[in-house]
């Protein structure tokens, strides 16, 4: 009989192998326990709530198809409509100030970089509904302005989301800037091009292309933010989804157009989730 001390390190190798298969199929044994352990508490938890719940009164208030009909097609013109008038006018307004203050952040002057940081810091740490206050009423009482409808819509709801929307897009157009290689910027420079036609031809293409994925999740994150703009008012210029939903809501005391409103939402914006997707696949598979 051999010393265990003696056995050879094949021998030792040899005996170890049926252990660690023990082990990692108790591993996967266990694993596969705890899935189904998951997914038996989940449908005993929907069958309780679809038993506990009411349906015929839910139905009622909140499904109710001849008031989703009766809310066509005013949804579409009105809601829909300003909902993405004030996404795509925030977005651009956005962009434009991003643009602008990721270059004072990135420019060697300390004052424009000191405006730019406190920009950036003042309307990220603000609430946006607060801003949206602040812009609709507050501006027009202490500057005496009256802010003009535009494509249908009161731009101080524009003009609130894009200083919301230029704060964040800042900082992610200052980062994808700083992702463009500097060889090629020092490249283009050696070559005679001016700074301003290295920005316009080397520099933000690049960055602009960077940033795609970032730039299309904030484009659906403004697209949900419209929803705050119900502090503005009710008329047809400040109407957007949720709040075409709400003064159904006021009307009829029925839920159902509150729901259909979300059904709206839900129908732009999941495209838009799938193309931010497709876009980080792609950049992925390109880099």
């Amino acid at each position: 009989m051999s010393d265990p001390t003696t056995m050879s390190q094949g021998e030792l190798g040899d005996a170890a192998v049926p252990e660690l298969y023990r082990s990692g199929r108790a591993k996967r044994n266990r694993a596969k326990r705890n899935r189904i352990i998951t997914y038996g508490i989940s449908i005993v938890l929907v069958v309780a709530v679809i038993s506990a719940g009411d349906w015929s009164t839910i139905q009622q208030k909140y499904f109710d198809l001849d008031e989703m009909r009766a809310a066509f097609p005013d949804i579409v013109t009105i809601g829909v409509r300003n909902t993405i008038v004030y996404t795509i006018g925030a977005f651009v307004g956005g962009v434009a100030i991003g643009v602008i203050m990721a270059f004072l952040k990135l420019t060697p002057l300390r004052p424009y970089r000191w405006f730019a940081t406190t920009y950036i810091e003042i309307f990220r740490g603000l609430p946006a509904l607060l801003t949206i206050f602040l812009v609709g009423y507050l501006t027009p009482t202490a500057l005496g302005v009256q802010f003009p409808i535009v494509f249908g819509v009161d731009s101080a709801g524009i003009i609130a989301l894009s200083l919301v929307a230029g704060a964040y897009l800042a900082e992610t157009l200052r980062a994808g800037i700083e992702g463009v290689p500097k060889g090629q910027v020092e490249a283009a420079r050696s070559l005679g091009m001016s700074q301003g036609a290295t920005l316009k031809t080397i520099v933000m293409p690049q960055a602009f292309r960077l940033v795609i994925p970032p730039l299309t999740n904030e484009l659906v994150l403004l697209l949900k933010d419209t929803s705050l703009l119900v502090v503005l008012g009710t008329t047809t210029t400040t109407v957007e989804l949720t709040q075409f939903g709400r003064n159904s809501f006021n009307e009829s005391f029925n839920g159902s157009v509150l729901i259909l409103a979300g059904i709206m939402y839900l129908v732009i914006t999941i495209p838009m989730t799938q193309l931010v997707a497709h876009l980080e696949r792609r950049n992925k598979a390109r880099r």
